[in-house]
């Protein structure tokens, strides 16, 4: 069941399931139930977009005011469908920011 949807830079609808916001609130400690709106505006509205390693595009955005950056992994099967993997917090950019530039504002 789809909880909501986003769109991505390349006009794809991208999909965040109960599953995934299930996976995503149980695996990842840090992030919970008020995080919901920020995943959503950091597929829409991110400040880079970076080649994940299985094909994936990593959606980055920096929390303002905060030490750490906002990920989310996502899929674009084709141009019109996508879904969301994974969303996590890391303060690590030094290993995020080795990856390929897909896009950036």
């Amino acid at each position: 069941m789809i909880l909501a949807t986003a769109t991505s830079k390349n006009n794809v609808v991208i999909r965040l399931t109960i599953e995934r916001w299930y996976h995503i609130t149980t695996s990842h400690k840090e992030i919970d139930q008020t995080d919901f709106s920020r995943i959503i505006s950091t597929v829409e509205s991110p400040e880079v977009i970076l080649k994940g390693d299985t094909g994936e595009l990593l959606a980055v955005r920096k929390e303002p005011r905060k030490k750490f950056w906002i990920v989310v992994a996502y899929k674009e099967v084709d141009s019109n469908d996508g879904f969301i993997l994974t969303t996590y917090i890391t303060t690590d950019s030094g290993w995020l920011f080795q990856k390929e530039v897909i896009w950036s504002k």
